[in-house]
């Protein structure tokens, strides 16, 4: 029996010593100067016999922090970006925990002030598949609209009309922090021009998209990154506008964090002005009969908008959120125009002049509703997210149009109205799961539904003073679209070399009616869109990439409906409910160079284009002229951008783009070969000096070369924008003030030529802009602002 009492004395006593010598717990609990939680602070424990580090870890999200330990003599040293380090002496275990409590930590200027010099946010940033400017740095960007902003990034092109172009194609998919919206869903150029530019962070240009996002734009994707933070306690800025013409706006970006709950609130007002004018000149000559005349318009399109935005993010733990949005954006818009035809004679003798007015109101309201819930796991770089949107909007476009001969009063009285009404419903999951160091999978569903009514008729006042409904010009569009969607796409990275390949697949159902003619046209179709992203790293300064996209462009709802407006009696321009989708592959090759003072980033890109949808001109017998789109041809495009940095002294910035190309396109409509091969570019350089170290002063040129097309050809176009801003109250506020324009230069000039047709026409739809904003930030100065890095909470993760 003594024998095995023995052993089993000795195990008693082993267990026994090895559960008094466990580890014992630190713990503590990190706050700021306003007692607010400081987040993944770096916590060090070291032995104070001889300064060994014997433990460490990041505190929680509540800023708590639990270290194992032994027991012996210990101290803390505690570091936090923006922080003051803090050493806590003297901590001893003995055979217990131990709680520190509550530990403070203290700003450290001169560690802002270096974030300053090192952090400041470039102006643009390349990432593998996209490239992100940062729009505040760019003085001409503030006062305006997110038009604005978009007509000054680089390969962007915005005509006076507010059409967007990239690269020369207006096939592009504008995204508001990386999904569709109904801001700019109905109608994306009046809607581009309410969107305070105040509100946005910064733009991302996509022009080969990966398969994560949609296949929809021919040349790419326009992303529109809205502002948002989640810093602890309460911060935000605020920016009040005036300028001329009329140009009056304020908004405000404002959030309150506090442990788990982070509420935002945005809200932007804008009143514009918007003088424009043009002329043109119409011949016609044909067997039968010819006609010359010449207009002159006189255009003012102006109104208010409200863009207001509450949200709220919920962390659960550091591993789940839940996000949930609510925007409104309503709108009232008031327009007139004054057009004045001169009819001549085949000897170009003066026969007539006609007047016709307009006058319209355009009252719009969009309201979107959204909820996301994102899960991170223990394993770097694993995610799961959902995202859910509800969207509705509605639109009306009243018109009353007086037309008659000078000296023989009004002999045509008319009015036009317009309704639109959208829902969308969108649902998307996206799941990233890593492999081996630096490889990822990634898998994603989306489900869209879209619901699009147009009620469009045109009457006409008959000699008994009742309306008369014009029958060309009466119909109601229904249209009904319903897109599915799943991609599954990897990546790796082998030594100097990072490939990505992905495979999205679109099963597309759409359907067109117009409902008093019963013209139906229901499409049904599937597509497997492949894409490849490669890099390869020469050195560190140089990075080498290559991508290729399979893509389509569906015709946009502009497009579809056969009713587009009425303003001009003898120009009608109209959509094609027939329309087609178009298909293009892309294929592009980048270099970046990285220099001491700058980068230079070059491209050289194809893109082949099936379907190519073209507005086609026709005129009859009687002048009357109509712009409808076709999908006319096959087309061609070869190109080389530039983009480059350059900071010859830290007091003065230099940036440069530039995009050189040839576009070829042929097709055939009503028996005619139709074809254009043009060479042109587009570019714009900009300047900042900053004087006494808180005066910017920017200056940038824009200019667009001409091109031809297949009816004719579109000519240069030039303009200049300065601006001069100065730091205030201690960096908290800036004021600014700009010209855009400076020479009132950004005029349209096209000459369309078809048999027996010339027409020449120049337009500028907003004349010379005079701006001074004032901005104010609560709770952070602009110096920290540079200093952090944005929490990007939009679709790119």
């Amino acid at each position: 029996m003594k024998i095995l009492l023995l052993p089993l004395t000795f195990v008693i006593l082993s267990f026994s010593k090895l559960y008094a010598q466990q580890d014992a717990i630190i713990s503590g609990k990190l706050l700021d100067a306003d007692k607010n939680p400081v987040l993944f602070a770096n916590v060090a424990l070291f032995k104070s016999a001889d300064s060994t580090l014997a433990g460490g870890l990041a505190s929680d999200e509540n800023g708590v922090f639990k270290i194992p330990a032994k027991p012996g003599n210990y101290y803390l040293r505690i570091s936090y970006l923006a922080m003051a380090e803090k050493i806590v002496p003297n901590v001893k275990v003995v055979s217990g925990n131990v709680d520190l409590g509550t530990i403070s930590l203290k700003a450290d200027a001169k560690v802002l002030d270096e974030l300053v010099v090192k952090g400041e946010k470039s102006q643009m940033e390349l990432q593998l598949d996209k490239r992100v400017f940062n729009i505040g740095k760019d003085l001409s960007n503030i006062g305006g609209s997110a038009s604005d902003v978009l007509n000054n990034m680089p390969s962007v092109t915005v005509d006076v009309d507010g059409n967007v172009a990239l690269r020369g194609s207006g096939n592009v998919r504008i995204l508001i922090d990386g999904k569709q919206s109904g801001m700019v869903g109905m109608n994306p150029v009046e809607a581009l021009k309410q969107i305070p530019s105040d509100l946005i962070e910064s733009i991302e240009i996509i022009t080969n998209p990966s398969s994560r996002y949609d296949a929809e734009g021919e040349v790419g994707i326009l992303n529109i990154v809205m502002k948002k933070n989640i810093r602890y306690g309460l911060n935000g800025s605020f920016t009040g506008t005036a300028g001329y013409p009329a140009n009056l706006g304020g908004s405000f970006n404002i959030n309150y964090r506090k442990e788990k709950i982070n509420l935002i609130a945005s809200y932007g007002h804008l009143y514009r002005e918007g003088p424009g004018r043009g002329s043109s000149r119409q011949e016609y000559t044909s067997a039968d009969t010819s006609f010359v005349y010449e207009q002159k318009t006189d255009r003012t399109r102006g109104g208010y908008s409200n863009n207001f935005t509450v949200g709220m993010d919920y962390f659960f733990n550091k591993h789940n959120t839940l996000t949930g949005t609510l925007s409104y954006r309503n709108s009232q818009n008031s327009n007139s125009s004054r057009l004045e035809y001169k009819d001549f004679d085949f000897n170009n003798n003066l026969t007539r002049t006609v007047v016709r007015t307009e006058e319209e109101n355009e009252p719009r309201t969009n309201v979107e509703a959204a909820l996301s819930y994102r899960k991170t796991f223990d394993k770097k770089g694993q995610s799961l997210s959902f995202d859910a949107k509800y969207i509705i909007s509605d639109e009306t476009e009243a018109s009353r149009y007086n037309e008659g001969s000078i000296g023989e009063g009004n002999s045509l009285v008319q009015r036009s109205f317009n309704t639109e009404d959208e829902k969308n419903w969108l649902f998307q999951l996206d799941y990233i799961h890593p492999f081996a160091k630096n490889g990822k999978l990634e898998a994603g569903l989306k489900s869209s539904t879209r619901l699009l009514d147009n009620d469009f008729s045109v009457h006409q006042q008959n000699a008994q003073m009742n309306w008369i409904i014009l029958p060309d010009f009466d119909n109601r569009l229904a249209y009904d679209e319903k897109i599915h969607a799943a991609y599954l796409m990897a990546s790796n990275q082998f030594g100097k070399f990072f490939v990505q390949g992905g495979l999205r697949g679109e099963y597309s159902d759409i359907l067109t009616e117009l409902k008093k003619t019963n013209e139906v046209n229901h499409r049904k179709y599937f597509n497997l869109f492949p894409s490849l992203h490669l890099s390869y790293k020469l050195e560190d300064a140089q990075t080498l990439q290559l991508s290729y996209s399979y893509r389509l462009s569906r015709p946009g709802f502009r497009d579809l409906l056969p009713f587009s407006s009425f303003s001009d009696s003898r120009v009608f321009r109209s959509g094609n409910p027939l329309l087609n989708p178009e298909f293009t592959h892309s294929l592009e090759a980048g270099h970046l160079l990285n220099m001491e003072k700058g980068s230079l980033l070059s491209s050289v890109y194809y893109r082949r284009r099936l379907g190519v949808v073209e507005n086609i001109t026709t005129v009859d017998s009687t002048g009357f002229t109509r712009i409808m789109p076709v999908n006319l041809s096959t087309g061609n495009a070869y190109g080389m951008e530039f983009n480059l940095t350059y900071d010859p002294f830290n007091w003065w910035k230099w940036t440069a783009n530039a995009n050189l190309f040839r576009a070829v396109n042929e097709g055939v409509y009503a028996d005619r070969v139709l074809r254009s091969d043009t060479y042109t570019w587009t570019g714009r350089i900009s300047s900042r000096v900053t004087l006494f170290k808180n005066i910017d002063f920017q200056s940038s040129f824009n200019y667009r070369a001409p091109r031809k097309t297949t009816q004719g050809r579109d000519l240069s176009q030039y303009f200049i924008d300065l601006g001069l801003s100065r730091d205030i109250l201690k960096g908290r506020g800036t004021i600014t003030a700009s010209v855009r324009d400076l020479m009132n230069s950004r005029m349209q000039r096209r000459i369309v030529e078809n048999e027996g047709y010339y027409s020449k026409s120049e337009f500028q739809w907003r004349a010379r802009q005079f701006i001074v904003t004032f901005s104010y930030r609560l709770n952070r100065s602009k110096e920290k602002e540079r200093g952090e890095n944005r929490d990007d909470m939009g679709d790119e993760q």
